[in-house]
């Protein structure tokens, strides 16, 4: 499966990314994936390969381009809870200074430079995320209602900004949902909340709590990885995307 690095082109520079896709002289549909908050690294690339295999063509952004290259931070092989703190004090400047202007900015960018290439076919993409993505997903599929026919977040903080920010969220989304969340993250009674939200702005979409899971749980370099939640997220991510996106 081929890998690709590319530099996309934005209002404030350029951002490092890659890309994965089937070598096959084809034309597929155009996925978007936002990492979680380490960024780009190893894992991320399985996880584009992997869904690069199911016949998408996946483009995964460097957000904290505006820091540096991917990675923007030394990490670990292996992301472990002794580790997280002094990591999480280096990123948590670059995901504040990730502004929702700068979200909505570089997502114009980047769903122009994913529509744009050769390899991806007319018609609809999907934007999935983690984490962090989540939310960054959530807000790319509201800002281009038509455009992106599907969206998924796993393990992110989609209403994190309060009741009335994520009622504006849900206003302008056309796109089909899923949402996959850790039980760390979201207990029943906020999922219930968050349902109906979703059931009130007319969103089309499954919400769920992925059992006996805490927050990172697809991320296979970290403690939070559970292999029966990775499967389950690719079990809700895959036919979401058959589904919703055009293969003619």
């Amino acid at each position: 499966m081929p890998i690709e690095t590319v530099q996309i082109p934005t209002t404030d520079g350029r951002a490092d990314a890659f890309a994965a896709f089937p070598d096959q002289g084809e034309r597929h549909p155009g996925v978007l994936m936002y990492a979680d908050g380490f960024g780009i690294r190893p894992v991320l690339r399985e996880m584009a390969r992997e869904l690069a295999g199911h016949g998408y063509y996946v483009l995964v952004p460097n957000v904290f381009y505006r820091h540096g290259p991917a990675p923007v931070i030394e990490l670990p092989e292996h992301i472990g809870a002794e580790a997280r703190p002094a990591l999480f004090a280096r990123l948590m400047p670059m995901i504040e200074a990730h502004t929702t202007e700068r979200v909505l900015s570089d997502a114009d960018a980047y769903l122009a430079f994913l529509t744009a290439r050769p390899e991806v076919a007319a018609g609809p993409v999907a934007v999935t995320g983690y984490c962090i993505g989540g939310l960054l997903a959530m807000r790319t599929a509201a800002a281009h209602p038509g455009q992106v026919a599907a969206v998924a977040g796993f393990h992110g903080p989609v209403g994190a900004d309060g009741p009335e920010s994520l009622r504006l969220l849900l206003s302008t989304l056309t796109a089909e949902v899923h949402l996959g969340h850790a039980e760390t993250d979201l207990t029943p009674e906020a999922l219930g909340e968050l349902d109906q939200a979703l059931d009130a702005a007319g969103v089309d979409h499954t919400s769920e709590i992925y059992p006996g899971t805490a927050h990172g749980f697809t991320m296979s370099d970290t403690d939070a990885f559970n292999p029966s939640a990775l499967r389950r997220h690719w079990d809700r991510l895959l036919p979401l995307l058959d589904r919703t996106l055009s293969r003619s």
